[in-house]
């Protein structure tokens, strides 16, 4: 005897969406307002939801959860169809100075020339690509590269007081960038001690005209120096991630790194390993030349999320080198890498929002 098809109306339909979190906030779709509209009949069901910028490079993977849900439970309508709309929710300003930003993630490593710039400016591309308003700070000081990997040169201009950043054109809204580099010469060394870098670097977060942001990402600099604290001080910082290779003495520096985080209280989002392999394009033999599985058997021994790896590529290093590093997402032999990477990055957040929904946040006076 077959059972009987469950009721099609509205408030069935809705019942199934207050099941589905939002990405941004962890809380219910329906009780954050966020279904726009719902039609249900015996041949078919059409809803509209609004999903925050926040989340943009989830959105396909939130209508995927919708209609599966939807088909699970009226498996007898034969058309679906989830769209998807943007939502408004403009971020509150945060920290000591005021920054309108969501979500604040530091990307470091325990030592140079693991490739943390790179994957720095690949997060902050993917994520605004996808649709995110996303600023880029490069906190390196002493070795600012995210100017030439992302092709940006000249001196910044003020307007009204404030620093106006450079602009990379990518996604729906251009990116601003702002980085030391772009206010010393050429060539010429940074030799600061610590009051002024941290002089410096809060001058870069405070008096940049980032306007309102749902990440900002932060290239930090090598090692364990103490722009983490500064950032810690002015800054409640959403987490960070840290980049190494497979390699056994980068690992050593990269547990340093994760130590440092938490001693000064920044919850770790993730690990990235990258030059994880080679794949050699006249065989299409792999090489692992650093060693294999180092960063993602380290991520479980420390209790951190593996946030995805990067294999050696020429092309990455030859966009980089002429300043298109945004050019890795036009090559289908790198976008999957850096795509897997800012997903998991930001479905991780997503996953911590719905088990643990944030407080609302008292605006800087």
């Amino acid at each position: 005897m077959s059972s009987q098809p469950a009721a099609i109306d509205s408030a069935a339909v809705t019942a199934v969406l207050a099941d589905i979190a939002d990405p941004e906030s962890g809380r219910s779709l329906v009780e954050m307002g966020q279904v726009r509209s719902v039609e249900a009949s015996p041949g078919s069901i059409a809803v509209q939801v609004g999903l925050t910028s926040h989340a943009a490079i989830l959105w396909n993977r939130t209508r995927a959860r919708i209609e599966e849900l939807l088909r699970a439970r009226f498996p007898h309508v034969p058309r679906i169809a989830v769209e998807i709309v943007p939502h408004d929710r403009p971020p509150a300003k945060i920290g000591q100075i005021g920054l309108e930003a969501k979500s604040v993630i530091a990307v470091g490593s325990g030592k140079g020339g693991v490739g943390k710039s790179t994957i720095a400016a690949s997060i902050a591309i993917g994520l605004a690509r996808a649709g995110s308003r996303v600023g880029l700070l490069d906190a390196d000081v002493y070795g600012p590269s995210v100017p030439h990997l992302l092709g940006l040169s000249g001196r910044p201009q003020i307007d009204a007081g404030k620093i106006v950043p450079m602009l990379l054109p990518v996604g729906p809204h251009p990116m601003p960038v702002m980085s030391m580099g772009f206010l010393v010469p050429a060539g010429e060394a940074v030799v600061w001690r610590g009051p002024m870098l941290h002089g410096a670097i809060t001058q870069m977060l405070r008096d940049t005209a980032w306007g309102p942001l749902d990440y900002l990402i932060i290239d930090m600099p090598p090692g364990t120096g103490d722009i983490a604290l500064t950032l810690s001080q002015v800054l409640p910082l959403t987490g960070a991630v840290v980049v190494c290779t497979p390699q056994d003495v980068a690992l050593l520096d990269a547990m340093k790194a994760i130590a440092m985080f938490r001693k000064v209280n920044i919850p770790l989002l993730g690990m990235v390993e990258n030059m994880s392999f080679f794949v050699c394009p006249d065989t299409q033999k792999r090489y692992d030349i650093f060693g294999t599985g180092g960063a993602q058997r380290t991520a479980k021994d420390l209790d951190i999320p593996f946030l995805g790896e990067v294999p050696i590529q020429i092309p990455i290093r030859e966009h980089g080198d002429a300043g298109r590093t945004a050019a890795n997402y036009d090559d289908p032999s790198a976008r999957p890498y850096l795509e897997a990477i800012c997903e998991r990055l930001v479905g991780n957040l997503a996953a911590a929002h719905a088990s643990r929904p944030p407080m609302p946040s008292l605006p800087v006076l």
